[in-house]
């Protein structure tokens, strides 16, 4: 008699299946929660396309390397000091970074400044109008977003 070399023989007949059906329903579920994911989205407009709400703040911000390290934020449209940002600064060294790096694969310079942006539901957009680029903070969590929250306020003296 033969048989499939992985085929189980049980009293001379082919075993039958013993795939668990578990995992065949819970790859199921998966899939059927994927695809209600999809249609909310699409329904409620709640998608990565969605429309950014209207601002109720705006500041354009020049960051400047300091020769010590720091970065010099400074108020393009009056040319006050925002804040000195001294220390390791990660999330708004990274942002900042990122937005540089893509002007610079454009051939864009600095002249043009960034604009922060406040929003009527809460959050906040760090803008590039050289690329259209954009970092919407709130995604990075509360303390990220608010270590540029703290540049909308007016400088303390």
């Amino acid at each position: 008699m033969s048989s499939l070399p992985h085929t189980r023989m049980v009293a001379g007949r082919p075993a039958p299946d013993t795939f668990p059906r578990g995992f065949l329903y819970a790859a199921a579920a998966m899939i059927l929660v994927s695809l209600a994911s999809v249609a909310l989205v699409r329904i409620t407009g709640n998608g990565p396309d969605q429309r950014a709400a209207p601002a109720v703040q705006e500041r354009p911000l020049r960051f400047i390397d300091r020769p010590d390290g720091g970065i010099a934020v400074v108020d393009a449209r009056t040319g006050e000091p925002v804040a000195d940002i001294h220390g390791e600064q990660g999330f708004l060294r990274g942002a900042l970074r990122a937005l540089a790096r893509e002007r610079r694969v454009r051939g864009l310079g600095s002249e043009q400044p960034f604009q922060l942006i406040a929003r009527t539901d809460g959050r906040l957009t760090l803008a590039d109008p050289a690329t259209g680029q954009r970092i919407d903070l709130e995604s990075f969590g509360p303390a990220n977003a608010g270590a540029f929250a703290v540049l909308l306020e007016p400088a303390s003296r």
